[in-house]
């Protein structure tokens, strides 16, 4: 669903700054654990995708249907080349 749905409809949405987006599973004893990773240029970029809190995570609400428990604020880093 992550990358034949939810990725293309972010990517749809051509937000200035958006650059793309990854997707990492860890298996851990009972349950699977998705990380997804999406790139901006800069917080206004996030902001124009996530909407006036940028640390709330959007989550889609057919994936949302789907999933145990969630983290209830997103993480914003730096990249420090």
């Amino acid at each position: 669903m992550l990358r034949n749905e939810i990725f293309p409809s972010i990517a749809a949405r051509k937000i200035d700054g958006y650059r793309g987006a990854e997707l990492f599973i860890r298996e851990d004893d009972n349950e699977i654990e998705f990380l997804t990773l999406l790139r901006f240029d800069s917080m206004d970029a996030v902001k124009e995708f996530a909407g006036g809190d940028e640390a709330k995570p959007v989550i889609y609400p057919k994936a949302e249907a789907l999933l145990t428990r969630m983290d209830e604020r997103s993480r914003h880093y730096q990249i420090v080349t």
